[in-house]
Parts: C-alpha cells; structure tokens; sequence
C-alpha cells in the first residue's frame, strides 16, 4: 500500500495545473442551483475524454462509474457543482472573478467540482488497482432545497450501481491547505427555514392608540423566540433560532399594516428543530392575537443533520493518515450549526462528510463561507484529489 501510496500522492501532483485551471473556468462561469447546464456539459466532456462512463439521471448534474475488478464493493465520492444567487469580491481572484452577476462559486462548490474531476483521472490511470466501482457523483442545487442530494438519492442511480458507502467534502478556510478536519457521529446540524407575518393595523405614527403596530409585536417575538432556545431547550443540546430578515414599513411617521420576518432554525435531531417549530408559532400567536393582531406562519423542513458513519470515518481516518501524515488529520471537538445535503446520501448508505482546508493568508482564502471575497487556497487539491483517490483504492 505504501508504494501504491506514494504512486496517488505523484498523480495528485501531475494533475494540480489541470485542477487548478478547471477550477478557475468554473469559476468564471458560476450556474445557481437547478441550472447548472452549462457546468454539466463541461463536466461530461471532461469526464468522456477519459473514457469513464457517464449517466445523467436528473436535468443538471451527472454521474462517471469507474469500475475495477468485479470482485469489489462499489464506493461513490461526491462533489456539489451549484453557485450562489450573489456577487463577488476579490483582489487575488480578479483573473477569474465571476463573469455572470448575480452568480458567483462563494462557497468553494467550484473546487469541489475540480477536485473531484483530478480524482477521476488519478482512479482512470490507476484502474488497475481499483477492487470494484467508484460512482463520482456530480450533484446539482446543494445551495437550495429540496436540496440535489435529496433528489439524486432519490432519482435511484446510486441504489442501481449497488453503492454501499459514500464520501464527500467541502472546503474549509479554518484549516490550512494538507489539512482535513473530522469527526463521527453528528458533523452538521439539520436545516429549517421560516417565515412570519405579523398583521397589524396601520396608522399615523402620532397616534399609536388608534393603531396595533406590526414593528413593536415583530420586535417582541423576536425576543421571546430567543428564550425558545435558552429556557425551553435543554442546555446541552445544540439549537439555533436566527431571524436574518425582517421588513417592515415605507415612512417615519406611517405605522405600517405588517412586518414580515424570516429566519432559519438548526439542531441536530428532527424531534428538537419540530419542537422549536410549535413554540415558535405559539409564541407568535400569544404576542400578536394578544395585543389585537394576527398573523401567519410558515416552517420549512429543509436538509437532515449530517451523522458520520463511525466505520466509515475510521476508513477515511486511516486512508488520510496514510496518504496525508498523522499531523494532518484533525479530529474535531464538537460539530457545526451549518447545514449539508450530503445528510440525504448518508439516510441511505453508510458514509462520512470532511473538511477539506483550503485557508491561507497569502492567497486571501480566509474568508467564511458565503462572503463575496471567499476563496480556496488551490494547493488544497493536493489533498483532495489524492485521499479521494485514496479511499476509492483502499
């Protein structure tokens, strides 16, 4: 193993100008979920020019199977191809800022996209090794629910080529470039959205006794979900209540007829996030119909927690170790709050989600996620292509 090692890490290093110029064309040209047409034809072509079969089981998005010796078990790796609805930010990146406004690779789906393509050639040139199948899933919409994972879980190709475990990363700027970050058990929490409208009843703003004003009965609610969490939560469960929106009112003197507010609910078990869900409208409902109001009331279940696989995570501890050095191999403490529709895969096959660093001072790669001047430190596609590879060959 240890030749054969060394022999993906020289492969990894062979095919880093490819992933690095890959990354860059998507980049430039960044598609928002759902609509990724371009980048999967790109994606396809690239995949086709080394003979590795390819499937499109939805409208964006496709598949390359790779197989071995039949003797084997089939793994899939996956990457999440989609932009974001935004624009972006960036000195180092002025070569291959986004060339669409409204679109930009602000969360690094652009390189895990090219990582995943310099995996494929590593695996296509290492075939012989390969003891079995390796599906490389290109999915589409990470970025929107009901989410690509979901779908292409659900579009039944992965149950067809038999997959009985699956991998996925995501780039991250909390660790430096040959580093990867890891832990079993819960990893990121399950995902929710909601929306309120609090009706009211309009007037002028001298005369808020003639009114029931929107904006005051808003502000109470925002304050009572918060006790949501630290009161009706047990406290050393994780959960989040945000309100990221809120609008309300066109003048300084006209008490408006509504304020509309929406905001997104995280924990790591469906049970907490429903219970969250039923104070959240109780609240609501006391505070608005209380003071002579009304309202109405949306909740969105989007993406499940993602929950390492313990086996799995130990197979990918070891292939990293090997490929990458102990000292690279970091073991988390505690999970993250931000979701991953890798958690759609994982409710049907066994399987493990990593970070991947990618942050680095010196290619301005230290931003969070979603930040118009978030980057990825390319030299990142070192380890990932060679640990993807790495698990495939293992």
């Amino acid at each position: 193993m240890a030749d054969l090692t060394r022999t993906i890490r020289e492969k990894a290093e062979s095919y880093f100008d490819y992933m690095v110029q890959t990354r860059r064309h998507l980049h430039k040209n960044p598609e928002v979920s759902f609509k990724e047409f371009d980048t999967t034809e790109y994606i396809l072509h690239e995949l086709k020019k080394i003979g590795i079969k390819t499937e499109t089981p939805l409208e964006t998005g496709c598949v390359g199977i790779i197989e071995g010796k039949p003797s084997g078990r089939t793994i899939a790796l996956r990457a999440d191809i989609d932009a974001l609805p935004m624009d972006e930010e960036g000195d180092v990146k002025k070569e291959f800022l986004s060339e669409r406004p409204g679109a930009a690779h602000c969360c690094g789906h652009d390189a895990h996209t090219a990582n995943l393509l310099g995996t494929a050639r590593i695996l296509s040139d290492l075939r012989e090794h390969l003891d079995g199948k390796v599906v490389l899933v290109f999915q589409p919409a990470e970025e929107k629910l009901p989410g690509g994972g979901r779908v292409m879980t659900e579009s039944g190709v992965l149950q067809k080529h038999g997959v009985k475990e699956i991998f996925g990363l995501h780039t991250n700027p909390n660790y430096k470039p040959g580093q990867i970050a890891v832990k079993p058990g819960p990893f990121m929490a399950c995902t929710m959205e909601f929306g309120v409208e609090v009706i009211g009843k309009g007037g002028h703003a001298a005369a808020p006794h003639t009114a029931v004003d929107p904006i005051v009965l808003a502000a109470q609610v925002i304050n009572q979900f918060q006790t949501i969490i630290s009161r009706s939560i047990d406290p050393t469960e994780p959960a989040v209540i945000t309100v990221g929106k809120i609008e309300a009112g066109s003048a300084f003197n006209v008490i408006p007829g509504k304020a509309v507010m929406q905001g997104t609910v995280r924990a790591f078990s469906m049970e907490t996030a429903r219970f969250i869900r039923d104070r959240m409208e109780a609240v609501v409902k006391s505070i608005t119909e209380g003071n002579g109001g009304s309202y109405s009331f949306y909740f969105s279940e989007g993406y499940p927690a993602v929950v390492n696989n313990e086996e799995s995570t130990q197979k990918l501890q070891k292939t990293a170790r090997l490929v990458l050095g102990e000292e690279n191999v970091i073991e988390m403490e505690r999970p993250l709050m931000a979701g991953e529709d890798f958690s759609f895969y994982q409710q049907e096959f066994p399987g493990a989600f990593f970070f991947l660093g990618s942050g680095s001072e010196e290619t301005d790669s230290q931003w969070s996620w979603h930040h118009p001047r978030y980057n990825v430190d390319e030299r990142a596609f070192l380890t990932g292509s060679a640990l993807m590879a790495g698990l495939a060959l293992g």
